[in-house]
């Protein structure tokens, strides 16, 4: 992995994680929606990821509810995918969700994408169900992922 550093994201960082979010899916999230995740829902938590010059160039968020935790999405722009950054992001999100008493993590992803799917597998991930026409742009199925912590 290049020198990338985690660390909680923060409202500053909203414009450049949603350029984010825009470039990696195809119907983005809003801008508003990360300010909210920001400012208005208690239970999110979102770590970003920056290069050495300080451009944020990843990004993961999650829910912390109780003793579970849903990884909300997951972005690693399209010039560094491949370093194991969204590993690292993963992991990341892994330590936070036990640091804060979490039991069990979820997730959706496409049925089509099994670059996230073999990188949920080497986490530990176990195949949960399936969300049919879960995604709104093409009617895609979403798996649902899960792994349990000791």
């Amino acid at each position: 992995m290049n020198d990338i550093t985690l660390r909680k994201m923060t409202l500053d960082d909203v414009d450049a994680v949603w350029t984010l979010e825009k470039e990696a899916f195809p119907t983005p999230w809003s801008r508003d929606a990360f300010v909210h995740e920001m400012i208005g829902n208690r239970f999110a938590y979102y770590v970003v990821g920056e290069d050495e010059e300080g451009e944020v160039v990843a990004f993961c968020g999650m829910w912390l509810v109780e003793d579970e935790c849903h990884i909300t999405n997951v972005a690693v722009t399209k010039r560094l995918r491949g370093q194991k950054i969204g590993e690292a992001l993963m992991r990341e999100a892994m330590s936070i969700t036990k640091a804060h008493g979490g039991r069990v993590m979820t997730l959706e992803v496409r049925v089509s994408n099994d670059t996230a799917k073999n990188l949920y597998y080497k986490l530990g991930f176990q195949d949960g169900g399936i969300r049919k026409n879960y995604y709104t742009d093409t009617q895609e199925d979403a798996l649902v992922m899960w792994v349990e912590f000791e």
